[in-house]
C-alpha cells in the first residue's frame, strides 16, 4: 500500500509531456524578447567606451562622424534556440545588433556589430556579409541631423524662388504665418551606386499636406558630408525642367515658360482633413457595438509569452522591420518556429521627376519604430491590453513608445462552423454550431503617409492568419496633362499615382 501511494505520488511529481514542452517554450520565450533599456544603455556605455570606434553623440550636427544608428536584438542561431525551446537546456546568450555610421573615416561605410553577451556585454563583432564589401555610407537612411541640413538648404532654395512660389501658389516656405511650404523627400537617393540625390517636392503645410502638391520639385545632391557643399542638380516646375534655380527665376520674369496659378486656398475646404463633414446617418447620441469580456481576458501574457486556447507563442517588435512571432505552438506542437514581418515595399509610376524615382523600400526608415501609440475603442478595443515598446534609433537613448502594441480577443460574428440538419419535413435532425473567437496581436507602421495594421489572428482550431491594412493617405503627385497615363485625378491639381504594393514576411514552418 504504502509502496502504491509512493509510486503515485512519484508520477505525479512528474510533468506530462505536454506540460513540460508548455514550461520550455515559457523558458524560451525570453530568448525573443526586445532589448531592454537597460539592455540598450549598456550595449551604448560599452560601445562608447571603446575608443577605437570614436563614437560621439547622433544628435551633434555634423555629418562628418561616427555614431550609433540603430540598435536592436540579434536573434539567437535557431539549433541553440531549440535546444532551450525542446530540451530544456541553457538560453544561448543574449546579443544586440548595432548599426553604426563611420563618417568620419577616410572611407566613410556603415558597419553592424553584433554586441553581447547581455547584460553586461564586453564584444563586439562585425558582422559580414556576402562578398565581405563593407556597405557604402551613401547608403545610410536619412537622419534627423541630415533632414535638418536639407530643410536649411530648402530655406535658401525658397528664399531666391519666393516670388515664384507666391505668384504661383500664395504659400512660401519661410516668414509664412499659415500660408507655409513643407516638402517630402523621395527615395531611391539615386540611380547608381554611390550616389545620394534626392528629389524633394514641396507642398502646401496644411492637414494631410500629402494631397497638397504645388508643383515644384528639386533635385538635390547631398553626397558630401560638408552641407555647404550641396548643390541642387535640377529644377521642375508645373511640367518644366530647369537646370538651376537661377535659370527658373530668369525664365520666369521674362515670361519664357508656363507659369502656374493656383487658386487662392480655401481654408474651409475640408477634402483632405479628418474633420467630419456632410450629414451623418448614424446617431451621434448612441453608442456602437463594444467588445466585452464578462469574466476577464481569457488569455495570459508574461513578457513577451503569449498563451490562448491551445497557442503559445513569444513576440517582439523588431525596430527596423516590425511585428514578429516565434515558437508558435497549438495544443504544445510547435507550427512554425518563425513568422515575422521583413518589408513593405511600394513602386509608384508617375510623370513628375518625383513620383518617377519613388521607390519605396521601408526599412530604410525603420518600420518598426514607426508604431506609434493606439487609441483605445479606434486602433484596438478599449478591453485590449496596451503594451509599452522600446526602440533605439537615431538617437542617443532609448525611446519608450506608449501603448504602441495591443493583445486583445475578439468574434468575429461568424460561426467557426455550423449546421442545421433538416427532416425535410418542417422540423430538424440537429443544429451544431461554434462560436468563432480569436486572438489578435496588433501594432501599426506609420511610414511618412501610409499607415499600416499588422495583426496576427490566432483562431481556436489552430488557424494562424497574418493581416495587413493600408490606411493613412495616398502619395499624391502635382497634375499635369501627361500624369492622366499614371494615375487618376482626385482633386484639383492632385494626381493618384499608380503604385504597387509589395509585403514580405518570413515563414519557418516546422511540419511533420
Amino acid at each position: 500500500m504504502w509502496c502504491y501511494c509512493l509510486l503515485l505520488l512519484a508520477a505525479l511529481s512528474i510533468p506530462s509531456g505536454t506540460s513540460r514542452m508548455r514550461e520550455w517554450a515559457h523558458h524560451g520565450a525570453s530568448m525573443f524578447a526586445d532589448l531592454t533599456p537597460k539592455e540598450m544603455l549598456a550595449v551604448q556605455d560599452y560601445l562608447w567606451s571603446c575608443k577605437d570606434l570614436g563614437l560621439s553623440s547622433p544628435q551633434s550636427l555634423d555629418l562628418k562622424k561616427n555614431s550609433i544608428l540603430l540598435m536592436e536584438l540579434h536573434l539567437p542561431r535557431k539549433h541553440e534556440a531549440l535546444r532551450a525551446l525542446d530540451r530544456g537546456q541553457a538560453k544561448p546568450p543574449r546579443q544586440a545588433r548595432v548599426v553604426v555610421q563611420f563618417g568620419n573615416q577616410a572611407e566613410p561605410n556603415i558597419t553592424e556589430y553584433i554586441v553581447g553577451p547581455l547584460p553586461f556585454p564586453n564584444s563586439h563583432q562585425p558582422k559580414s556579409f556576402k562578398g565581405n564589401r563593407p556597405i557604402k555610407f551613401e547608403s545610410r537612411p536619412m537622419s534627423w541631423v541630415e533632414y535638418k541640413h536639407l530643410h536649411a538648404i530648402l530655406e535658401n532654395i525658397s528664399e531666391k524662388v519666393r516670388r515664384v512660389l507666391m505668384e504661383s501658389t500664395g504659400f512660401t516656405f519661410t516668414n509664412c504665418t499659415d500660408r507655409c511650404l513643407t516638402f517630402s523627400d523621395i527615395a531611391p537617393r539615386g540611380l547608381a551606386s554611390g550616389e545620394r540625390r534626392t528629389w524633394v517636392m514641396l507642398q502646401k503645410n496644411v492637414e494631410g499636406y500629402f494631397l497638397h502638391p504645388v508643383g515644384f520639385e528639386v533635385l538635390i545632391n547631398h553626397r558630401d558630408l560638408d552641407p555647404k557643399k550641396w548643390t541642387v542638380e535640377k529644377v521642375w516646375y508645373n511640367g518644366q525642367y530647369f537646370n538651376s534655380v537661377e535659370e527658373l527665376v530668369e525664365r520666369y520674369d521674362k515670361d519664357e515658360l508656363v507659369k502656374l496659378k493656383l487658386p487662392e486656398h480655401d481654408d474651409q475646404d475640408l477634402f483632405s482633413t479628418y474633420i467630419p463633414r456632410g450629414h451623418s446617418n448614424t446617431p451621434t447620441n448612441i453608442h456602437g457595438p463594444k467588445l466585452v469580456e464578462p469574466q476577464g481576458h481569457r488569455y495570459r501574457l508574461d513578457g513577451n509569452f503569449v498563451q490562448y486556447a491551445g497557442w503559445s507563442f513569444a513576440y517582439r517588435v523588431r525596430s527596423s522591420a516590425g511585428l514578429q512571432v516565434f515558437d508558435l505552438r497549438f495544443n504544445g506542437e510547435r507550427i512554425a518556429y518563425e513568422v515575422s514581418l521583413q518589408e513593405a515595399i511600394a513602386f509608384y509610376s508617375g510623370h513628375t521627376p518625383a513620383a518617377m524615382q519613388t521607390k519605396y523600400i521601408d526599412a530604410g526608415w525603420a518600420m518598426g519604430t514607426q508604431d506609434y501609440e493606439l487609441a483605445p475603442g479606434i486602433d484596438c478595443p478599449e478591453i485590449a491590453t496596451f503594451i509599452d515598446l522600446y526602440h533605439f534609433y537615431d538617437t542617443d537613448k532609448p525611446v519608450r513608445y506608449r501603448n504602441a502594441l495591443c493583445i486583445f480577443e475578439m468574434t468575429m460574428a461568424m460561426p467557426l462552423r455550423r449546421h442545421f440538419n433538416s427532416n425535410f419535413n418542417g422540423s430538424y435532425n440537429f443544429y451544431g454550431g461554434l462560436e468563432n473567437h480569436v486572438l489578435v496581436i496588433r501594432t501599426t507602421s506609420t511610414v511618412y503617409n501610409y499607415d499600416y495594421i499588422w495583426d496576427f489572428y490566432f483562431y481556436q482550431n489552430g488557424v494562424m492568419e497574418s493581416r495587413v491594412s493600408a490606411t493613412g493617405y495616398i502619395h499624391a503627385t502635382f497634375f499635369t496633362p501627361e500624369g492622366i497615363h499614371y494615375g487618376n485625378k482626385v482633386y484639383n491639381h492632385v494626381l493618384g499615382n499608380l503604385h504597387t504594393h509589395l509585403i514580405h514576411y518570413k515563414v519557418d514552418l516546422d511540419i511533420a
